[in-house]
C-alpha cells in the first residue's frame, strides 16, 4: 500500500511518516544492507567527517561563528546503552532533517527492495550504493535512533529527530548550543558488544583510522589521520615504509621492496604496495591489499584490482572514485578499475627495471623470491612481458647472475641463439661440469615453474633455443678431429663396432648407443634425452605423476676417448673374454644412469653384484 508523507504538529512536536512504498523497509535494511552490522560506524563515522569537511570549506568563503575544531567524538554510555556520534561539522535545520533523512534516503526504497529480490549474489552490499540508505545502517544494531542537531546558519533553530525503525518518526525541537551533529543509537541487546570501549577504537582503526580528522572514543583520539601514501614520495624514508608496513600487517618480517602510488590523472589514486618475503614460491595466498576509499577503510581484500599474478602483494590503495559500498563483481567490470589495475602492472614492471638498472646488488638478492611471480605475470601479461624481459635472470656456472640478452651475447660465438640450462644442480652436475670444462657457460633453471616458463620464452622468440645440459652434446664437447675410417671388409669403422658391442651387450632395443669422441678423457658415458622428453617428464615431475616410464626414450653416449672404453675394445677380440666385456658394457651404462638419477632398487642389487665379481676378476688376475 503506497504511503505518503503525513505530519502534524502537537506542541511544538511534529510527528511524521516516511513517504515509501513498502509498509517497513527496516526489516529489510537489517537483512540484507550489510553482511556486518559493524559497518554502522564506518557509515556514521564518514558522514560526519564530510559534515566537517564541508564546514570547513564553507567557513573559507563565509564568517561563520562559534567555529569548532573538525572533530568527531564516539561516547559509549553502558548503562544508557547508547553509542552517540558527536561531530562539529554543519548541522541541520529542520527542513535539512526532512530532506536528507525522510526523504531522500528513502527515495529509493521501492527500488532498493525490487533490487534486493532480483540479486543472487551473496554480496548485496553493492547495492546501498546506489540509493543513499548508510544512515539507516544504525538500525542494524539500535532499535531506536535520535538526532541532535543545530546548523550553522544564522538564526537556525536547533532539532530532535527520533525512529524507532518503523516508518514513523518524530521531529522536535532541541535545546543544542554548539553547531554540529550529534546522532544517539540505542544499542538493542543482540547488538550489546558494541558497547566495549575496546570494541569500538578496534573498528575505528580498522575502518576510519587514516581519516584526515581526530576521532575520539570517549574523549580520548583512537586514530592517526595521516597515511604515510598521501606523502609525495620524495618525502618519505626508507625506514617510514618499513615502518608503516608493520602498523598494517604487525609481527611480518621486512617487505623485499615497495611501490608507491601517486596519480591524480586520468584518475586518482594512492597507496603503497609491498612485495613480501614467501616462504615458498607457491605461497601466494599471503597478500592482502587494503582497499581505502578517501581514506575510509572498504575492503580487506582487493584482489579485484590487483592483478591476479600480483595477489600476494601486501599494502594499501585508496581509490576515491570508487564508493564506499561496492562488490568483488562491481570491480571486475568496471573500467575505472581495469585502468587501475594496468597502471600497478606498469608500475611495477617500473619499479623492477629500476631496481635492476640502479641498484643491481638488491635486486639480485631478492631475485630469488620474486622469480616465480614475475615469470608467471609475463605469461599471463603480454605488457609486463615486455617491459621486463630484458631484466629476468638467472643463476649461471660462471658463478653470478645473468640475463638471457647477455648470456647470448657473451656466447654468441660459441654457441649462437641457443641458451644450455640445467634443471637439477646435483643430478646433471656430471654434465655441467664436463660444460665448465671446456668453457661452456650453463644457466640453472630450479624454479618449478621454469619448464612451463622455457617453452613461454621459446614461444614469444622463436629465434632462441632452450636446450637441457643433458638433451645433446654440443659441438664444443666433442673433439672433432677424432675420426673413424672404415677398418674392416664389412665397411665398418671402430664406431660401429663398438656401438655394435654394446647392443648386444645391453640386449635392449629401447636403447640408442651413439659413439663419440668426447674431450674430457674421464667419462666413459652418459645418458642423453631429447629436449622434448625432457621437459615432458619435468612437467610429470611438477605434477607429481610418477608414470614417466613412457618416457624412457633415451641415448647411451659411449666415449671412445676413454681408457676404459679403449680397453673394452680391446678385450672384445679374444671371445673368451665376452663374458667380461658383456659385465663392462653394463656396468658403464649403470654409471651413466647414476650419473643422471638413482637407480632402482633391483638396479642397484645387480650393479653391487656385478661390481663384486668384477673386483673379484681383477684380483684374480692380479694373483696369477
Amino acid at each position: 500500500m503506497s504511503k505518503k508523507q503525513t505530519t502534524k504538529k502537537t506542541n511544538d512536536i511534529k510527528k511524521g511518516e516516511i513517504s515509501i512504498h513498502t509498509e517497513n523497509i527496516f526489516p529489510i535494511i537489517k537483512k540484507w544492507l550489510y553482511s556486518d552490522h559493524e559497518i554502522f560506524l564506518r557509515e556514521l563515522a564518514s558522514n560526519a567527517f564530510d559534515a566537517t569537511t564541508k564546514l570547513q570549506k564553507l567557513a573559507a568563503l563565509e564568517d561563520i561563528k562559534d567555529l569548532k575544531e573538525p572533530n568527531i567524538n564516539i561516547i559509549i554510555d553502558e548503562k544508557k546503552k547508547t553509542i552517540t556520534f558527536s561531530d562539529t561539522g554543519l548541522g541541520m535545520d529542520a527542513d535539512e532533517v526532512e530532506k536528507y533523512i525522510t526523504q531522500i534516503a528513502f527515495s529509493g526504497a521501492e527500488e532498493f527492495v525490487q533490487k534486493i529480490k532480483e540479486n543472487d549474489s551473496k554480496d548485496k552490499s553493492e547495492i546501498i550504493g546506489h540509493f543513499g540508505l548508510g544512515f539507516y545502517s544504525s538500525f542494524m544494531v539500535a532499535d531506536l535512533v535520535e538526532i541532535n542537531s543545530k546548523s550553522y546558519k544564522k538564526d537556525a533553530e536547533a532539532i530532535f529527530w527520533s525512529c524507532t525503525g518503523s516508518t514513523d518518526y518524530t521531529i522536535k525541537k532541541s535545546d543544542k548550543k554548539e553547531i554540529g551533529t550529534d546522532i544517539i543509537l540505542h544499542i538493542n541487546d543482540e547488538n550489546k558488544e558494541y558497547l566495549n570501549e575496546t570494541k569500538i577504537k578496534d573498528l575505528v582503526k580498522k575502518y576510519t583510522n587514516f581519516l584526515p580528522i581526530n576521532i575520539q572514543v570517549n574523549g580520548v583520539t583512537a586514530n592517526e589521520k595521516n597515511p604515510l601514501w598521501i606523502k609525495t614520495p620524495k618525502d618519505v624514508k626508507e625506514e617510514d615504509y618499513k615502518e608503516f608496513y608493520q602498523k598494517l600487517f604487525p609481527y611480518n618480517g621486512d617487505p623485499l621492496f615497495w611501490i608507491h602510488l601517486n596519480v591524480d590523472y586520468p584518475f586518482n589514486l594512492q597507496g603503497i604496495l609491498y612485495f613480501p618475503k614467501v616462504m615458498h614460491e607457491l605461497d601466494s595466498n599471503k597478500g592482502q591489499v587494503k582497499l581505502f576509499c578517501k581514506q575510509v577503510f572498504v575492503s580487506d581484500n582487493a584482489n579485484a584490482i590487483i592483478p591476479e599474478f600480483l595477489t600476494l602483494l601486501q599494502g594499501a590503495i585508496d581509490c576515491p572514485d570508487i564508493p564506499l559500498n561496492v562488490s568483488r563483481s562491481y570491480l571486475q567490470n568496471d573500467p575505472y578499475v581495469q585502468k587501475i589495475s594496468k597502471h600497478i602492472i606498469k608500475k611495477v614492471a617500473d619499479k623492477l627495471n629500476d631496481l635492476a638498472k640502479k641498484d643491481k646488488n638488491h635486486f639480485e638478492s631478492i631475485w630469488n623470491d620474486i622469480s616465480p611471480f614475475i615469470k608467471y605475470g609475463m605469461m599471463q601479461n603480454d605488457d609486463f612481458y615486455t617491459k621486463v624481459k630484458d631484466i629476468i635472470i638467472f643463476e649461471s656456472s660462471l658463478g653470478y647472475k645473468t640475463s638471457i640478452p647477455e648470456y647470448l651475447e657473451r656466447n654468441k660465438e660459441k654457441i649462437k641463439d641457443k641458451v644450455i640450462y640445467c634443471s637439477d644442480k646435483d643430478g646433471q652436475a656430471t654434465y655441467v661440469n664436463m660444460c665448465k670444462d671446456q668453457d661452456v657457460e650453463v644457466l640453472f633453471t630450479h624454479a618449478l615453474i621454469d619448464t612451463h616458463f622455457l617453452q613461454f620464452l621459446e614461444s614469444k622468440d622463436s629465434t632462441t633455443k632452450y636446450c637441457s645440459v643433458d638433451s645433446e652434446l654440443s659441438d664444443l664437447l666433442v673433439d672433432e678431429n677424432k675420426k673413424t675410417e672404415v677398418v674392416d671388409q664389412d665397411n665398418k669403422t671402430n664406431n660401429d663396432k663398438l656401438a655394435d658391442i654394446f647392443k648386444k651387450a645391453l640386449n635392449n632395443d629401447k636403447i640408442k648407443v651413439d659413439i663419440k669422441a668426447l674431450k674430457s678423457t674421464t667419462i666413459s658415458g652418459m645418458i642423453l634425452e631429447s629436449e622434448h622428453v625432457k621437459r615432458m617428464k619435468n612437467m610429470s615431475h611438477f605434477m607429481q605423476d610418477k608414470g614417466t616410464g613412457i618416457f624412457d626414450d633415451f641415448t647411451l653416449v659411449v666415449n671412445n676417448n676413454n681408457e676404459l672404453v679403449k680397453d673394452l675394445m680391446a678385450l672384445n677380440t679374444s671371445s673368451e673374454k665376452e663374458p667380461l666385456v658383456t659385465k663392462l658394457c653394463h656396468h658403464i651404462y649403470d654409471l651413466a644412469k647414476m650419473s643422471k638419477q638413482p637407480l632402482t632398487g633391483e638396479e642397484t642389487q645387480s650393479f653391487i653384484n656385478r661390481s663384486n665379481e668384477l673386483m673379484k676378476e681383477l684380483t684374480t688376475t692380479k694373483t696369477k
